[in-house]
C-alpha cells in the first residue's frame, strides 16, 4: 500500500536488460536518477522490493532475485524519508551529578546508548534529549548529547554527557 507521501520512480527495462536480477538492474538504472537525492544501494533496493515497494506492470514484485523482463515498466515506491534526529523520550535516568555543563548518569544494563537501525528509540540519547531539552545544542546548533564514551547494551556503568 502506498501513501500520498511516497515517491514513485518509474524505470522501463531496455531490451538488453532481460534476464538480469531485478535488484541489480534497478541499482544500475537508478545510479544517476535525478529524482533521487542520492543513489540507492542494492541492499536498500532489495529491502524496498521485499517490503512490497516494487511493481512490475502494476503487479507487486517481492522477489529481488527475479529477473527483469525487457520492455516492462517497473515502479519503485520510495517511502518518505524519516527524520534521523533522535526525539526525546521520558525514560527514567539515574543521575549521579548534574550542573550546567555536565551530567553524570549511572547507565543500567539493558539500555542502549545510541539510536541505531535496530533500536531507533528507547535509548539513553532519547532520555537525555527529553531530560536536558535545549541545553544539548552543540556544534552548528544541532541538538545532540555529547556522550563522552559508550557502553554496550548489556553493560552497566557511569557515563558522562
Amino acid at each position: 500500500m502506498t501513501s500520498e507521501l511516497d515517491r514513485d520512480i518509474l524505470v522501463t527495462a531496455p531490451p538488453d536488460a532481460g534476464g538480469v536480477r531485478i535488484d541489480r538492474f534497478l541499482a544500475t538504472a537508478l545510479e544517476d536518477n535525478a529524482a533521487l537525492d542520492a543513489p540507492l544501494s542494492r541492499t536498500r533496493i532489495k529491502a524496498l522490493i521485499q517490503s512490497g515497494g516494487l511493481f512490475e506492470a502494476d503487479a507487486p514484485q517481492i522477489d529481488p532475485s527475479a529477473t527483469v523482463r525487457a520492455d516492462i515498466e517497473y515502479r519503485l515506491v520510495l517511502p518518505p524519508v524519516r527524520d534521523a534526529t533522535p526525539q526525546g523520550q521520558d525514560i527514567p535516568l539515574d543521575i549521579l551529578f548534574e550542573d550546567a555543563h555536565l551530567i553524570v548518569i549511572n547507565k543500567p544494563a539493558g539500555l542502549v546508548v545510541h539510536p541505531a537501525p535496530g533500536q531507533p528509540d528507547g535509548t539513553l540519547v532519547n532520555a537525555l534529549i527529553a531530560h536536558c531539552g535545549t541545553s544539548l545544542t552543540g556544534i552548528g546548533g544541532v541538538m545532540r548529547p555529547g556522550i563522552v564514551h559508550r557502553l554496550d547494551k548489556d553493560t552497566s556503568g557511569v557515563m558522562l554527557a
